[in-house]
């Protein structure tokens, strides 16, 4: 049985923040209802979009949930909302700053009518504070917790980061918190309010470069590329390309040894200039250029292998479509291939890195936009077909709902 299995969520999130946390969740097993917007839907789903009715963002974000359409801002489906609650034990949203207020479903109404929900909300930088009404997204968050101050090279501007860690960090961060709040409830019967700021989130990932070099705070944490020792660095390899690279992390002697006799140069941990770390960084021009003409003669996975096999820590620097073709990945099943639609050749996804023995959920495609309304509203609040039908005449179900046969 999954882990989760039991845990019910009530899905307001939109991007990328709310959803990866509620994938999390739904991957672990609870049972998740995404609410969107009659028409639109989540803003992600449009997002770049070319080989598939929604965009490769939205589907990489939304696996395992339910899409229901329901217009909010129509007294009708806030009425509807309300009348859901009680049944689910976690509600969720990432909208902007004052955007539940305006529906009137704040935590004070929400727990009127279900006093035992978990109520959780992901702002960019909190409920509370001088920043709590700016409006934020992933990048805006890592600049504000530091973390393009430390990437990119000692003499140039600070660099952009490429991973979300901003959005999915956070949304990681969130299901955790989610977790553990379940967890009590299970416990003592009780629910409550969770908040989580992304600028906050952000400084979690921040901790290791803060204690390389800001002294407790006291002093600005320099950037430091790609090399932070002669043996820690990256190293191209043939044929030149803009990822045919490996990253070397050989940071102890008997590292240093190793990748001696991996190079087929075993002189080298005996010779003067290169005896202990400081003279490595004292002649790192020369050590560099003799690390170089070994990658250089070698792919980046043959470079890879060989320093792996002997018991370096390096890797070959995979890019985006590297991890699809990864053989290590695939015999492991973490590439997900899924039927394409309409005659097109499918899609490929990246899976859940957590593997529990007990609970396991295979991963399912992202939900059309309120391909599941009507099947929801029936099993939860029991409306007909008939009452279905007028509620979305009316527009307060989307246009999408369509009736089970």
């Amino acid at each position: 049985m999954p882990a989760l299995t039991g845990m019910r969520v009530l899905d307001l999130t939109q991007w990328e923040a709310g959803p990866s946390c509620t994938q999390a969740l739904a991957w672990l097993g609870a049972d998740v209802v995404k609410i969107e917007s009659p028409g639109t839907g989540d803003p992600g789903r449009t997002l770049r979009t070319d080989l598939w009715e929604d965009s490769e963002y939205f589907v990489n974000w939304n696996s395992n949930k339910c899409s229901v359409e329901l217009n909010l801002r129509n007294p009708r489906g806030r009425d509807l909302l309300l009348k859901m609650a009680p049944r689910f034990d976690v509600f969720i949203e990432n909208y902007g700053p004052g955007v539940v207020e305006k529906l009137d479903i704040g935590y004070e109404i929400l727990t009127s009518v279900h006093p035992e929900i978990i109520y959780a909300q992901i702002k960019g930088f909190g409920l509370s504070g001088p920043y709590a009404d700016y409006k934020c997204f992933d990048m805006v968050a890592q600049a504000a917790a530091g973390a393009l101050s430390i990437t990119g090279t000692p003499d140039g501007p600070p660099i952009r980061p490429g991973p979300t860690i901003g959005d999915a960090g956070t949304g990681v961060q969130m299901a955790l918190a989610i977790t553990a709040a379940y967890v009590q409830k299970l416990r003592d019967g009780k629910g409550q309010h969770i908040e989580l700021s992304m600028q906050e989130s952000v400084t979690y990932f921040m901790r290791t470069m803060i204690a390389l070099g800001s002294k407790w705070g006291t002093e600005v944490a320099p950037r430091i590329g790609n090399d932070l020792d002669p043996t820690v660095t990256l190293l191209a390899c043939k044929p030149f390309g803009p990822n045919d690279y490996i990253y070397l992390m050989a940071v102890t002697d008997r590292q240093w040894t190793t990748l001696c006799e991996a190079i087929g140069r075993s002189d080298l941990a005996g010779d003067a200039r290169f005896s202990t770390l400081p003279l490595r960084r004292e002649n790192n021009e020369e050590l560099r250029s003799i690390l170089n003409a070994w990658t250089g003669a070698r792919t980046k996975q043959d470079a890879m292998k060989k320093l792996a096999d002997e018991g370096v820590p390096a890797s070959a620097v995979f890019d985006t479509k590297d991890l699809f073709t990864d053989p290590h990945l695939h015999e492991r099943n973490f590439i997900h291939r899924f039927p394409g639609k309409e005659g097109d050749n499918g899609i490929s996804l990246l899976g859940w890195p957590a593997r529990l023995s007990e609970s396991n959920v295979p991963i399912e495609l992202a939900p059309a936009l309120g391909e599941d309304t009507f099947g929801v509203l029936q099993a939860e609040l029991g409306l007909t077909t008939a009452e279905l039908n007028e509620l979305q005449a009316d527009g307060v179900l989307g246009e999408n709902a369509i009736a089970d046969e």
